[in-house]
């Protein structure tokens, strides 16, 4: 599920300020690190997923459900691994968080191929997909 979508989901409402998302993306779902959150929401304003108004960021739902038809290679890398280890949602994201204090500041789509290697999951067919 897109971070969007799991952030309204959590929130229930579609307005966000800038803080509190990060939080929420950050903190309450532990999707990602809070640079990355700072930086997949600015990415989110740039590309129209998130509309700024008022001081508030409100989710683009129109922009949300294209983007979600062509689907988030990380939320599928991350199902993909659940999937295989037959984990929950939450441990696959904390050990991917590990990893990044193991590499650094490395993109979330590399750390959970990195992840899902390490663990013995054939992340073959996501290979192509990386923008390396």
């Amino acid at each position: 599920m897109h971070p969007l979508r799991r952030a309204v989901e959590y929130k229930g409402s579609g307005e966000f300020t800038r803080s509190e998302l990060v939080g929420i993306l950050s903190f309450s779902l532990r999707i990602m690190g809070v640079r990355e959150a700072k930086e997949f929401i600015a990415q989110a304003v740039e590309s129209g997923l998130l509309i700024e108004r008022d001081g508030k960021l409100v989710v683009n739902n129109a922009a949300l459900e294209r983007e979600g038809s062509e689907g988030d290679l990380f939320e599928e890398m991350v199902e993909h691994i659940v999937q295989s280890l037959g984990w929950e949602r939450e441990d696959v994201l904390d050990g991917i968080n590990a990893m990044r204090e193991r590499y650094g500041d490395l993109d979330r789509k590399i750390l959970a191929y990195l992840f899902g290697m390490d663990r013995g999951v054939d992340m073959s067919k996501f290979r192509d997909r990386l923008e390396l």
